[in-house]
Order: structure tokens, then sequence, then C-alpha cells
């Protein structure tokens, strides 16, 4: 039996906010591939994930958290990183009248759809499997599904997250366990293959005892 080519699509944002929800901090120092790998079945083949993800502004600390994060995914390998962006928008409140700058993550989901259907064109993926809870993602589905009904979606929803309409129109759908994450998580610290030492950021793995 020939196996089948698998591409792994993380929604970034969707699933960061459902680990920290699941309370796994300790774990988001991920190796992507690795989970992503260790989610297939043995008739699956995984050919690449791709990322999906906004950088973070106007918050130093976290920026620098997220670019060493996106640094040490590729010193690993096996990943593409799509970039969304945010749009600042301003709030007033409508009590007392004061004035704040809300910044929203766009073009995540729009990316996601626009990957699996460049993907799916290019016949280079026989399944693929979407780490998200973001219903935005069920057009994009269902037009794979139209135009290529052989191939396979399977949504893998972080934790923390579900979509009932994901799921309806998935032809397999599942929770990633704790267990996955915590046994997939990056070694620290991460050498570049420029032999960079990438350190995870604080409290992004257990205290050491």
């Amino acid at each position: 039996m020939s196996s089948e080519r698998t591409i792994t699509y993380i929604d970034g944002y969707n699933f960061y906010h459902g680990i920290c929800d699941a309370r796994l901090h300790s774990s988001r120092w991920l190796d992507l591939t690795a989970m992503a790998q260790s989610l297939l079945k043995p008739q699956q083949r995984l050919e690449l994930v791709r990322y999906f993800t906004t950088m973070v502004r106007n918050n130093p600390p976290k920026a620098k958290r997220q670019s060493t994060f996106i640094e040490a995914l590729r010193a690993r390998g096996g990943i593409e990183i799509d970039f969304g962006h945010f749009l600042s928008k301003t709030m007033k409140c409508p009590n007392c009248g004061n004035e704040w700058t809300k910044h929203e993550e766009k073009k995540t989901d729009v990316n996601i759809a626009v990957r699996i259907l460049d993907d799916a064109f290019d016949d280079r993926f026989d399944v693929a499997m979407v780490v998200s809870g973001d219903s935005g993602l069920v057009p994009a589905i269902e037009s794979i599904h139209t135009r290529f009904p052989n191939k396979r979606i399977i949504v893998a929803f972080p934790p923390k997250r579900h979509s009932a309409e994901l799921k309806r129109v998935a032809n397999e759908s599942f929770t990633i366990g704790k267990g996955k994450i915590r046994s997939n998580r990056l070694p620290d610290p991460v050498v570049t293959p420029e032999g960079i030492e990438l350190q995870a950021p604080a409290g992004w793995l257990p205290a050491r005892q």
C-alpha cells in the first residue's frame, strides 16, 4: 500500500491560545513538526508543516519570545511559515468616552485557505491535516471536497478549541491530547546550523528541578 502524502496546516494563534487555555504554558516550546508527525496514522507520510502566525507588535518582550520560537522552528526544519498581520482599530468606551487601540489578527484564515487550495491544485497532498478550530476555513474545505473528492481533510482541534462546522465538513476530526503536546517539546537550547543557541523563553518549559 502506498503511503498517503500529508501536509499539516497549523493556525498559530488558535493553537497557541488553546494551549494556554488548557494550562499547558510549560509546553509552548513545542516542536511542531514532531507533534505533527505524532498525529499521523501508519499509512500517512508527513511532507511538510505549514505554520501560520502574525508577528507581535508594540510589545518588545513578547515579540522577542515569538521570534526566538520561530527561529527555533526554522532551525529544526520541515516547516514553512506564513505571516498575516495585525490591524489597528480605535475603540471607544460608550460610558466614559475613553479611547484605546486594539490590535486584531487578520489574514490567517485566508492564508490557510489559499495554501490548502494551492496545494490541492498542485497535487501536493493526499491528506490535509488542519490544526485549528476556526470555522472560517469551512468554505475552503468544502471547495476541496467538490473539486478533489479523493483528497481527505482531517481537522485536529487544539486543546480547548472546537467547531461543529469544521467537524461537519471534515472527513475525520479529533482533539489533540495534552500528552501529544507535552511529549514533543523542543530541546533546550535549539542549536541553529550556524551554531547559535536558542534558549526557551522563561516559563515555556517545565521548571528544572
